[in-house]
């Protein structure tokens, strides 16, 4: 509740992003309140009455809850200064995240503590279980019992050598990363969502009258009408914009029925094309409807160049080399379309000496062309002007009419094709330029199943062959250059993380190695990342996979640092490292596995893209409002159970590496101290 007040203060509305961070947050937001309610049911059950437990709870665990939630919101700030289209896209998530967590620590240190101390309890523990915590916390640990017990047994046997234990995690870790590599399905920006509805472009090549476009228009639109998985369709005859292709005659909307009703649309369109292939004369592309912030088609190839007459050919190289790669279709350049247009070549000193004017010469060939604007003149019934023009009868607008007319001079009426030279050129319709450099551009669609940086990088490797001009600069736009961007930004969001965090944990435990020993749950939460894209067969998105890899990097490290703040009170009180590290294991045994447990649960229905309808009693699984947040959710789920186990492993045996090390020092201090003061005496 707080959290949404702190959104709607900012003038944020409820969308998607917002409500699927909400979701996100369920799993997060109690790890605070399961630390001290963990605590303080851990004092009663030791016999202290509730106001006690739960105020001695909230004073012991408050640091600890400050610097991990401290840890975790610095793993979100910098995702809320993410830049360009997809910024504005994605920025709701942290921005909701970080007002959700910011409440729930008020929560955890105020009003849980408050709540409890008027009417918590221990719950309902068994005799076993209360003496459990006992014993793990001053007594003799080979009597704890259950679950616990064996973690305790199997960490006595495991730290007999710690570095093997390293080891061993990392190379699990290496395996995973080798794995993903070699047999994962890759890299994408954005995931693949089943869309709602599609887009039919309908092109033909010539000087077609509004009529004829509509014939061949509706020639395609027979072939849709009848589709059962249609529920609507809205046609369109002409283009609809600059934008669009110099040969669009028209355009087809195609609105889908029930996604759970129908076959996938990839599969409605394959069909689609096929039906249409064997008409004459036109040419239909298929676009389905676009996921999240992408503009145009995935695959985009820029070529620029000074030199506007070596473009062409490099376009048609670059264009047919794409179309030699699997997995593209609807390949489109943006050449001239083959035409001819009619230069006009004056000779100035020629017409000089004919005393003819130059503009006389442009006013005598419109005459023939679109007219000499002479005024304008507003109807009655309308509400904009029309233009007066003067022009020829139709019969004399003509090519020939051109080369006949006479220009009216001081010496009288000279025919212009004494001066004037008239030459056929290739048609240019729009000119594009980029920083002053004349610009080609060839996009093609991918393939279900096909990855853009596949394609992009099989195009870059051929690209060195195609014998281009070296005076053309090819830049890959479109899906590979919003990539790229992303991954450069996350790159930067996750460095800047990582340092505000290790900043943090020096502050709060005053030990570089601390710090390294509770970031290194980030490093192997990555591998649980990609080894859960391995199992349910997904790519790393980019954008949905990269913000769950930040996300995170601020949630393992929770975990840890509660734990090293439990092994150095005991060390404090007296505890030798290596008793220190089982009672510490077997004290927070506990609110890890809780914490973690809740956070993996709230995320679970996104995992399997479950949707539950309470209302009309109705289950649903893979709807396309749950395939947004399948990479993300999976990698926050993944990555934190992958973490967790190792780190119920790696952070003892790396504590007592620490204390090995720190042993082998201290002896070695003393054997110089002897031999020092052997030499004195």
């Amino acid at each position: 509740m707080l959290g949404i007040l702190t959104i709607a203060s900012f003038g944020i509305s409820i969308n998607m992003m917002v409500l699927f961070a909400l979701i996100m947050a369920v799993g997060l937001l109690v790890d605070g309140a399961i630390v001290v309610t963990e605590l303080a049911d851990r004092r009663m059950a030791e016999g202290m009455a509730r106001h006690a437990a739960y105020s001695s709870a909230a004073r012991r665990m408050a640091w600890p809850i400050i610097a991990s939630t401290c840890t975790t919101l610095a793993a979100f700030v910098p995702l809320a200064f993410w830049p360009n289209e997809m910024g504005e896209f994605m920025k709701f998530l942290p921005i909701t995240l970080i007002a959700v967590l910011s409440s729930s620590l008020l929560m955890a240190l105020l009003f849980v503590p408050t709540l409890g101390s008027i009417f918590g309890s221990s719950g309902a523990m068994s005799e076993q279980a209360r003496r459990d915590l006992t014993v793990a916390e001053t007594g003799n640990l080979d009597e704890v019992s259950g679950m616990t017990g064996k973690y305790i047994q199997f960490l006595k046997r495991s730290l007999r050598r710690p570095s093997l234990n390293v080891a061993a995690v990392t190379l699990v870790l290496i395996l995973t990363y080798s794995a993903f590599f070699v047999f994962g399905r890759g890299v994408e920006l954005f995931p693949e969502v089943e869309p709602e509805f599609a887009n039919l472009e309908i092109r033909a090549r010539g000087d077609l009258s509004t009529e004829e476009k509509d014939f061949l228009v509706r020639q395609v639109e027979t072939y849709v009408l009848d589709l059962d998985e249609v529920e609507s369709v809205y046609a369109k005859t002409g283009g609809s914009g600059q934008d669009d292709a110099e040969d669009l005659i028209g355009s087809i909307t195609l609105n889908f029925i029930e996604w759970d009703e129908r076959r996938p649309a990839d599969e409605i369109l394959a069909d689609i094309r096929k039906s249409v292939s064997g008409l004459a004369g036109i040419t239909v592309q298929t676009r389905k409807a676009q996921d999240g912030p992408q503009q145009g088609k995935p695959v985009q190839i820029e070529l620029s160049s000074r030199f506007p007459a070596i473009l062409t050919d490099a376009t048609a190289r670059v264009r047919k080399a794409l179309e030699s790669i699997e997995g593209v279709y609807n390949v489109d350049d943006t050449r001239p379309l083959p035409g001819i247009e009619w230069r006009i070549n004056v000779d100035r000193a020629e017409a000089a000496r004919f005393g003819a004017d130059v503009l006389l010469v442009g006013n005598m060939i419109q005459l023939v062309t679109n007219g000499i604007k002479v005024g304008e003149y507003r109807p009655d019934d309308a509400e904009d002007e029309i233009d007066i023009r003067v022009r020829y009868p139709y019969e004399n607008r003509s090519l020939e009419q051109i080369d006949a007319l006479r220009i009216p001079t001081s010496n009288g009426l000279v025919p212009i094709s004494n001066f004037v030279e008239r030459v056929p050129a290739n048609k240019v319709s729009t000119i594009q330029r980029t920083d002053m450099r004349r610009t080609m551009k060839v996009e093609a669609d991918v393939l279900d199943g096909y990855l853009d940086g596949e394609i992009v990088a099989a195009l870059g490797e051929m690209v060195p062959n195609l014998d281009i001009d070296p005076d053309v600069s090819i830049m890959f736009r479109g899906g590979s250059e919003d990539q790229q961007e992303a991954q450069a930004f996350l790159g930067k969001a996750m460095i800047i993380a990582v340092a505000v965090m290790a900043i943090i944990l020096v502050t709060q435990f005053n030990s570089l190695y601390q710090a390294f020993l509770i970031l290194t749950a980030v490093v192997f939460s990555t591998g649980g990342v990609l080894l859960g894209h391995l199992i349910m067969d997904k790519p790393f998105g980019t954008v949905m996979s990269g913000v769950g890899v930040i996300t995170l990097a601020g949630i393992v490290v929770n975990n840890n640092i509660v734990f090293i703040d439990t092994f150095n009170v005991l060390k404090q009180r007296g505890s030798t490292a290596y008793e220190a590290i089982l009672r510490t294991c077997a004290l927070r045994l506990r609110p890890v596995l809780l914490t973690t447990v809740t956070t993996i649960l709230g995320l679970m229905p996104m995992v399997f893209a479950v949707n539950i309808d309470l209302v009309n009693r109705d289950i649903s699984v893979g709807a396309p409002a749950t395939q947004y947040w399948t990479q993300l959710s999976s990698s926050v789920a993944g990555g934190l159970a992958f973490a967790t186990i190792l780190t119920l492993l790696l952070t003892p045996s790396l504590l007592m590496i620490q204390a090995n090390v720190s042993d082998w020092l201290a002896k070695r201090r003393d054997r110089d101290s002897d031999h020092v003061a052997a030499v004195h005496s």
